[in-house]
């Protein structure tokens, strides 16, 4: 993918990008294509704390809890915060913490990824591991979840909506609004 001449360079100069939202959103997907777009680096926040641990989110989850685990994702987005120009999905958690949303906002820009219940159950249906969902109905989960978490996320300043669509078409419309929000 190219770069969208529209956009101009300097934001992705500016620090990072961070794609917040629920899980089966499509942040790690979108993520990268929007890397690719603006010709930065892709991170995904999860692969790194299961590199740091040396262990699968779902083991962290099973064998330490997950107050644990978000302590560890903390301390992972903060390196990942360097002001280095890059996109980094977030896990569906991340800017629910307090210190971590704070550090989100202050640092980088922080886009918010959206979608119908519909849209992210069929998404979460096509992957393992995932420990929220662990032996519980992904529709009851994402509903509750929903509803405690999207008024968190509409702090971020950029608010996108995934839709059932190749995820090329949630790229464009982030290239909207950041070229927008300029």
């Amino acid at each position: 993918m190219q770069r969208n001449s529209k956009f101009p360079a300097t934001h992705a100069k500016r620090g990072p990008i961070v794609l917040v939202g629920m899980m089966g959103v499509g942040k790690s997907t979108v993520g990268r294509r929007l890397a690719a777009r603006l010709g930065v680096t892709f991170v995904d926040a999860d692969e790194e704390i299961e590199k740091a641990a040396g262990l699968s989110i779902t083991e962290i989850f099973a064998r330490y809890g997950e107050p644990h685990f978000r302590d560890g994702e903390r301390r992972v987005i903060a390196r990942l915060m360097d002001g280095a120009p890059k996109v980094i999905a977030t896990g569906g958690g991340a800017f629910m913490q307090d210190d971590t949303r704070a550090l989100i906002l202050d640092q980088a820009t922080a886009i918010w990824l959206d979608a119908d219940i519909d849209v992210l159950v069929d998404r979460v249906s096509r992957r393992e591991g995932r420990p929220l969902l662990k032996d519980r109905d992904p529709r009851t989960v994402l509903t509750d979840l929903a509803a405690v978490r999207n008024p968190v996320y509409a702090l971020a300043p950029i608010h996108v909506k995934s839709i059932a669509a190749p995820h090329d078409i949630t790229v464009d419309r982030i290239m909207e609004h950041l070229t927008a929000w300029q």
